[in-house]
């Protein structure tokens, strides 16, 4: 059986209200009167003192995981270990930000895979790592959805295919420094989903109603820290 592995944020209201007849003693029936839908109020962000500007990723902590599905039984993990992404971060103004990512096939890791499995995956009906040796996502909007978590909307290029993937991201929070770390640093959580047939890799998929076979959804999780400006000297005395 083969198997894919692949990479890699209202309320309505209405009432009614009778109206009467003053001049007969018979009364009208009750007419709806339609109120305004409520504006939700805006999310404030949660607070950080991590500062705005330009942040890198810190590969030491950071993991790229995909999961299939496997014929129903189990969902079979793997990784990609070699993955880049430069940050824009906006604390005050989420909306603003913006994320760029890289990552390449090539460093596909599976636990135990059998002989010859790692080179096939990489081949032409799978990642087809030798004719397009990079993958990248560019965020295209970020919704704050909570105080803490947005949706990631982005472009996703893989096998030269081209399509928007949305990442469900949690802030895990930031620090603008600290004595054994002077850089500002701050943490994220992100889950999303793609399928692979739209990008061209069709093999294994299950025929309709049954589970024989590798799912077509495949499962991203990302953990990721950043590194941001420099921690900022304290005033002079």
């Amino acid at each position: 059986m083969r198997r894919l592995i692949h990479a890699c944020a209202v309320l309505a209201l209405a009432a009614c209200s009778p109206a009467e007849d003053t001049k007969s003693k018979a009364e009208a029936p009750p007419q709806p009167v339609a109120l305004a839908a409520p504006v939700p109020a805006s999310i404030a962000p949660s607070k950080t003192e991590a500062p705005a500007g330009a942040y890198a990723l810190d590969k030491t902590h950071a993991s790229l995981i995909f999961r299939v599905n496997h014929i129903g039984f189990s969902n079979y993990t793997g990784r990609f270990t070699s993955f880049d992404a430069q940050l824009i971060f906006d604390p005050s103004n989420p909306s603003a930000s913006s994320i760029t990512a890289t990552i390449d096939p090539r460093s596909l890791g599976l636990e135990n895979p059998p002989a010859g499995f790692v080179d096939e995956l990489l081949g032409a009906k799978w990642l087809n790592a030798t004719g397009f040796p990079q993958m990248n996502f560019r965020s295209t909007k970020v919704e704050l959805t909570s105080a803490n978590t947005a949706k990631i909307k982005g472009d996703f290029t893989f096998r030269g295919v081209t399509l928007p993937v949305t990442l469900d991201a949690s802030f895990n929070g930031g620090y603008a420094g600290h004595p054994f770390d002077p850089n500002a640093r701050i943490g994220f959580s992100a889950r999303g989903s793609l399928q692979r047939a739209a990008f061209g890799v069709k093999e294994g998929i299950p025929a309709p109603g049954t589970t024989m076979g590798v799912s077509d959804n495949v499962e991203i999780i990302i953990e990721a820290e950043f590194t941001g400006p420099p921690l900022a000297a304290p005033p002079a005395k």
